[in-house]
């Protein structure tokens, strides 16, 4: 059963046994309204938090909130006043006699309680998600080849691919020397020769994509390809200079799983400013995530992102957005796996080239953010067993 048909569920049981009872106290035994119905929404509230620590998913960021008793119980208290506040003033005015009547009544007080419940959620869920964020969690160090794997997803880039790995070595060369350095192109699915140009200018390994598939599944197809124990993604344009990737190097080996570009923290240095149709879209981006993300991000599309390889496997090995949107299901999974974040400045130049299109983007963001919300509800981003999940914090 997918996890909005468990929700459904218990809620659904949940009510039935707050109104059942409601009935029984008050038609049955005569009790007064405000005791009859705060006893029923407290057996109601105890039966789902019973349903739902056996059935809602470990995994799933809902699960704190219905582990932690406190704010728990906190928003449950909310939710009583306001039920029996609600139901007894609509009790004064209409003076239900009838079983069907004081049911009647009672739906108006069952709406406005369970709005107070899903906004308290909702609160006590981006505070859960902070405090997982907001300081690196130190875990024994993550493996691999190399220190460190640049991912480069590149489309018809046949023309500059040449310039961007020899200023990647040429930038990161302390930390070639230091460690060792590996350089991933993904071609995806160019028609340009790119994935030539790409082996003879020396890449590490060039994977190609039988057809253009999206950004997303470029980036996805580079990181699990990926031997160094910490992986990042860089743009082929070098809108952000190479050598910034030593900072995010060094956010990831002092203890962050992630380390985020922002556009908008309050360090970052803009050389060229993007183009108005990129920025408009940009808003458009950051309002519309707010629908999956728990997380106040200033910037989830920047192109400059590093993880520890086994972080960066966990999530990207659950990544199912190709293109425009693989960000944002990028910071959800983060969210989901409880990985600590830390959002990094960036000096960007933007390049003369976009893509951009701001009707057809702006759809296909909206249907890949649905799309993201519905992985969610059927379990398609559940950790299977231990194996999968990271090494715990020292």
């Amino acid at each position: 059963m997918n996890l909005l048909r468990r929700f459904v569920l218990i809620g659904t049981i949940a009510t039935v046994v707050d109104v059942a009872a409601l009935l029984w106290l008050r038609q049955r035994l005569g009790w007064p309204v405000p005791l009859a119905d705060a006893s029923a929404v407290a057996l109601a509230t105890a039966v789902s938090w019973i349903l739902h620590g056996w059935l809602t998913w470990p995994d799933d960021p809902s699960q704190r909130f219905y582990r932690a008793a406190r704010p728990y119980l906190a928003t449950a208290l909310a939710a009583l006043v306001v039920d029996v506040a609600i139901l007894w003033a609509l009790v004064a005015l209409t003076d239900p006699r009838k079983a069907w009547a004081l049911v009647a009544v009672k739906i108006p007080a069952l709406g406005a309680a369970f709005v107070v419940r899903s906004a308290n959620y909702r609160r006590v869920m981006v505070d859960a998600v902070r405090s997982d964020q907001r300081r690196p969690r130190p875990r024994p160090p993550s493996t691999g080849r190399y220190r460190l794997s640049v991912v480069v997803p590149a489309y018809r880039e046949a023309d500059r691919l040449q310039h961007t790995i020899a200023v990647i070595r040429s930038e990161l060369s302390p930390i070639a020397a230091d460690g060792g350095l590996e350089v991933i192109v993904v071609d995806d699915g160019s028609d340009d020769g790119t994935a030539e140009v790409a082996r003879a200018a020396g890449a590490d390994q060039v994977v190609v994509l039988a057809q253009n598939r999206g950004k997303g599944a470029a980036v996805r197809a580079g990181v699990l390809t990926a031997e160094g124990s910490t992986v990042a993604f860089i743009d082929a344009d070098l809108a952000y200079s190479p050598a910034q990737l030593a900072r995010f190097l060094e956010r990831i080996e002092n203890g962050w799983d992630v380390a985020a570009g922002s556009r908008q923290h309050t360090d970052t240095l803009t050389v060229v400013r993007a183009g108005r149709l990129r920025e408009v879209g940009g808003r458009i981006v950051n309002v519309l995530t707010g629908v999956v993300l728990l997380g106040r991000y200033r910037d989830t599309q920047c192109g400059l992102k590093a993880m520890r390889s086994d972080a960066a496997r966990l999530v990207f090995s659950h990544c199912t957005i190709d293109r425009f949107a693989f960000d944002v299901e990028v910071f959800h999974l983060v969210e989901r796996y409880r990985l600590s974040l830390v959002e990094v400045p960036v000096t960007v130049v933007n390049s003369s080239r976009s893509t951009v299109r701001i009707v057809q983007d702006s759809v296909r963001l909206l249907t890949d953010l649905i799309r993201i919300r519905r992985n969610a509800r059927v379990g398609r981003y559940e950790l299977v067993g231990v194996e999968e999940r990271l090494p715990p914090a020292i």
